[in-house]
């Protein structure tokens, strides 16, 4: 898998800017099969920061209904991502 398959977007909410300004925490949507360790190197090459801790979490999609057919949403991973202390946070709309 290449590194910029991996990370797919930025998780942009409430709590995630919380995060990311009181813990050096950036939250991302990521690839389903991306490992901890990949997900660390992504960052770390996409962005030049230095990563602490990964920490990721399977989310599971929503049933959506459309009139009488029903289907759901795909299945898809979150990942929290620790900057190393003294670096500077991203901020993604800046890079928009």
């Amino acid at each position: 898998m290449r590194i910029q398959e991996i990370i797919r977007r930025p998780l942009l909410t409430e709590k995630s800017e919380r995060m990311r300004e009181t813990g050096n925490t950036i939250t991302l949507e990521v690839h389903p099969e991306a490992t901890k360790i990949d997900i660390a190197r992504a960052v770390e090459a996409q962005f030049k920061v230095k990563v602490e801790e990964v920490r990721v979490a399977r989310m599971h999609g929503k049933l959506r209904r459309q009139g009488r057919f029903a289907g759901h949403r795909p299945d898809w991973k979150k990942a929290f991502v620790r900057l190393a202390p003294g670096e500077k946070t991203i901020d993604f709309i800046e890079l928009v």
